[in-house]
C-alpha cells in the first residue's frame, strides 16, 4: 500500500526477502509494479505452500476493511 486508498497486493512466495526485493526494485512487469507498490504492511507464515495459497485465495476474496483491520491500519 504506498499511498491511501490504493491498492492491496496479496501474494504467496518461498522467499519473502527476495520477493521484497523484486517488488521494491521493479524486477518484473506486475501488479505490483504497475501500481508501484513497495511497502510490506503484513505477512503470514504457514506449514505448506499448499496452506499458503489456500490462504492467500480466502484473503483476496475479502473486502477492503477487512484486510486493512488485519495490517492494523
Amino acid at each position: 500500500m504506498s499511498r491511501p486508498h490504493g491498492p492491496l497486493y496479496v501474494g504467496v512466495t518461498s522467499n519473502l526477502v527476495a520477493r521484497i526485493f523484486q517488488h521494491r526494485q521493479g524486477a518484473a512487469e506486475s501488479f505490483t509494479s504497475r501500481y508501484n507498490l513497495k511497502r510490506l504492511v503484513h505477512y503470514e507464515m504457514n506449514e505448506s505452500a499448499e496452506t499458503a495459497i489456500r490462504r492467500e485465495k480466502r484473503l483476496k476474496n475479502w473486502n477492503r476493511p477487512w484486510k486493512l483491520h488485519l495490517t492494523g491500519t
